[in-house]
């Protein structure tokens, strides 16, 4: 009889989360940045705690590009996705009826903000933007917030010139990445780059969090090998978004997965989060209402 109970409940257990919203699978887009197997790698442990907590088969994306993603948001093919800033404005430009930001990723001093950074390489001599007229600059994807659309706004306005191959800068040029353009600088490929970082904690670490402190742990770079160059003001965190029409059920469950992670399992998190992190909590869309302005002004 005991054990006809215990099979009972552990049915039951298994097949609620099953019914959640009657979906019959739930896709994660992962935003380009670093190379697809690296991003498998770092989210199949998100994977598998939302699959066990939906009861149904979760799968990851890596598409090529940000708007792989962005577009597989808007056409119903990817139901979350941690979406840079630049890349949740276009979608909700696109379609505001598509896509919901839920949670933003916090700093470990409380913040939800990061910055872009240019950088370069020590040997170069470059330490400053001063130092790059008439040099190569790599900048990530048309799509990334840190590693183009806040750059083509401030840059320009540090410089007094446009980002225009041949007017400044000698040339311009898409990596198709962070990780990319980490690489291209390391390699020498380009005078200088940005990538994103929460701007705390040491250079030599490569910050707390983001895609210096991504390829600082995987043995890509040596912070010591590169120097700051240019940074930002600081810009809001991108959101994790959520399909909008989801059923209800099925967005709090994933929710409280992605809510409860850093209690949960804070390795996961930080494989998440791009490094250190106080966890993930709710942000709403009017925090990217001047994002969205600025990328609206810069597709006009």
């Amino acid at each position: 009889m005991k054990k006809l109970l215990a099979a009972l409940v552990a049915t039951t257990v298994l097949a609620a989360p099953a019914m959640a919203g009657d979906i019959t699978e739930f896709r994660i887009g992962l935003l380009g940045g670093e190379n697809a197997q690296d991003r498998l790698t770092s989210n199949e442990c998100l994977r598998a705690y939302v699959e066990t907590a939906l009861g149904v088969p979760v799968k990851l994306f890596t598409p090529a590009d940000y708007d792989g993603v962005i577009q597989g948001m808007l056409g119903g093919s990817i139901d979350l996705a941690w979406l840079g800033p630049s890349a949740y404005a276009k979608a909700y430009l696109t379609d505001p009826e598509a896509v919901e930001p839920v949670l933003v990723k916090t700093n470990l001093d409380g913040s939800y903000t990061y910055f872009s950074i240019g950088f370069a390489r020590k040997d170069s001599g470059i330490t400053s933007l001063a130092d790059m007229k008439g040099k190569k600059f790599g900048f990530g994807d048309p799509n990334s917030g840190s590693g183009y659309l806040i750059p083509s706004v401030e840059i320009p306005q540090a410089i007094g010139a446009s980002m225009k191959s041949g007017d400044y800068f000698g040339e311009v040029v898409f990596t198709g990445g962070h990780e990319q353009t980490i690489v291209a600088v390391k390699n020498g490929d380009v005078d200088a780059g940005v990538t994103w970082a929460d701007g705390l904690g040491n250079w030599e670490d490569g910050y707390n969090s983001g895609a210096l402190r991504k390829a600082v742990d995987a043995g890509l770079i040596d912070m010591n090998d590169i120097v700051q160059i240019w940074k930002s003001k600081p810009i809001a965190e991108g959101p994790i978004t959520l399909r909008k029409a989801l059923p209800q059920d099925v967005k709090q469950k994933v929710i409280d997965v992605l809510q409860n992670m850093h209690a949960t399992d804070k390795q996961c998190a930080y494989n998440i989060a791009a490094g250190e992190t106080a966890g993930f909590r709710p942000i709403t869309h009017d925090a990217y209402e001047s994002i969205i302005a600025v990328r609206k002004a810069q597709t006009n």
